[in-house]
């Protein structure tokens, strides 16, 4: 039987349709987020499955790799299908030790903007997100620089990333905001107050790091339970429980497997009871 994703339906700033369930391209490049996969036929393989089993929402940035992820992306599957939402990122440098530096400076911001555009081969970003606020550079200017870019035609919608319920108000008052990605997953809530904004505001919220690479902490033996009585594994847990935890959360689990995008997209498909959402939740 093939797997399809049977997960609802959000509108991106109330208008742009995708699943719920979509496809975070991160692992797409090679150790440590750095260089080009080993087998990069094998990554175009992994997009072009996640398009087959009904996923219309990929998720990337310009530090991964840094640039080899949407690259690849482009060469893999451009031409667009008209439904597919490619969304990327930008405000975060990556050096060859590993460090993701902060860069909100708007003139560095409108040129990471041209190179996303030019590497996915679109002429406007359909969500381009601020990947991290930096320090350096106060988060208003950085925020006004991608409104600029909205309102030149470059950038569909816009996104933050790794932002406080303050910055997301900030930013509300600036440009309209159809996505926060912050750090979220069954075990990990330090970003709860976020989505409640998120959830008031019908803004969608994209948990990063969804699976919490299997460390779930104190949550571990609930998933792990949970998981046994439906016949799943603890991932596809995690996965049901936030597409069942929000009506505006926006999984987004990576993958360098065509076995394991397989195994994410099913879990839309799992229902929880309210007493096991319960449990995984209190």
């Amino acid at each position: 039987m093939t797997v399809r994703n049977e997960s609802d339906v959000f509108h991106l700033g109330g208008e742009t349709p995708i699943h719920r369930l979509g496809y975070g391209a991160m692992r797409l490049t090679g150790d440590d987020i750095i260089g080009e996969p080993d087998d990069p036929e094998n990554a175009r393989k992994v997009l072009h499955t996640a398009l087959a089993r009904g996923v219309d929402f990929v998720d990337t940035a310009d530090s991964y790799g840094p640039a080899v992820s949407e690259r690849l992306i482009g060469e893999a599957l451009h031409p667009y299908p008209d439904d597919l939402v490619v969304a990327t990122k930008g405000g975060l440098l990556r050096n060859a030790d590993g460090e993701w530096l902060p860069n909100g400076d708007p003139d560095y911001l409108r040129n990471a903007v041209l190179g996303s555009l030019d590497r996915l081969r679109v002429d406007t970003i359909d969500l381009y997100q601020f990947h991290r606020p930096d320090p350096d550079t106060p988060f208003e200017d950085s925020v006004h620089a991608l409104a600029e870019l909205k309102d030149e035609g470059m950038i569909e919608h816009v996104g933050l990333s790794n932002v406080s319920v303050d910055q997301l108000d900030e930013a509300r008052d600036i440009v309209d905001v159809a996505t926060v990605q912050n750090e979220y997953n069954v075990g990990n809530r330090e970003s709860e107050e976020v989505l409640d904004a998120c959830e008031e505001s019908d803004v969608g919220f994209i948990p990063w790091f969804p699976l919490g690479a299997g460390d779930l902490g104190e949550k571990e033996s609930v998933v792990e339970e949970v998981a046994e009585a439906h016949d799943a594994t603890p991932e596809q847990i995690s996965l049901a429980w936030l597409l069942q935890h929000s009506p505006v959360t926006l999984p987004i689990p990576g993958t360098s497997s065509v076995d394991h995008l397989e195994q994410n997209v099913a879990a839309a498909s799992i229902e929880l009871t309210d007493d096991e959402l319960s449990r995984l939740t209190e």
